[in-house]
């Protein structure tokens, strides 16, 4: 039966996108399949995800090595975290501003692992290299953010804004990764962080 005629004519095609806009289409699309069935993932499993067909993954990627690579180097780059900070109210109190970078960063460490671990990278929490994406170049952009997050207590810290960012990232990223001692919760690091390690019914 012939579809009438209203519904043939009024139906439109999605959009068109450019090469950049495709190829950051397909690396979203394709980071939750990698963190979930790590480099065994097929090209096809992704494009039928992403509602395209295979071969548009081959018009911006060269192979599908290439694709895994910039799905690790966009796990890498600290961008969304940034913007995450860059975003936080800067006129709620400095313990909520810290909480809400912690889980920020918590979340971006905890995507990173995901991806990582798929494709079995190992070397410790903060990995190598990885196309542009440098361990340092990502810190100190990352401490940077912090920095501007601590900004409006400037007066009242006991070291400079970075120097507070970078003591806040290091009890942030050296916590335990085990099962008998879970990460602290964002508001407990937060409150280990301003208030120390004792707690009030210490002499």
């Amino acid at each position: 039966m012939t579809a009438p005629k209203e519904d043939q004519t009024t139906r439109r095609r999605a959009p068109s996108m450019s090469p950049e806009q495709r190829r950051e289409m397909i690396i979203q699309t394709a980071i939750p399949l990698i963190a979930e069935y790590g480099a065994a993932v097929t090209t096809a499993k992704i494009a039928r995800a992403a509602g395209i067909g295979e071969g548009t993954i081959f018009r911006v990627f060269t192979d599908k090595d290439e694709l895994l690579q910039a799905c690790v180097a966009k796990a890498l780059s600290p961008d969304h975290a940034i913007r995450e900070l860059d975003g936080i109210d800067l006129s709620q109190p400095l313990s909520d501003r810290l909480a809400e970078a912690a889980e920020a960063l918590q979340a971006h460490t905890s995507r990173m692992g995901a991806i990582l671990g798929s494709l079995g990278h190992h070397g410790g929490k903060h990995p190598g290299t990885v196309r542009g994406a440098g361990r340092d170049e990502s810190m100190t952009r990352i401490r940077a953010a912090l920095a501007e997050v601590l900004e409006p207590d400037k007066v009242a810290l006991r070291r400079p804004p970075e120097q507070i960012a970078a003591l806040f990232l290091g009890l942030l990223f050296t916590q335990p990764r085990t099962e008998s001692e879970p990460d602290l919760t964002p508001q407990e690091l937060v409150e280990v962080f301003l208030q120390g390690a004792l707690s009030g019914n210490a002499r």
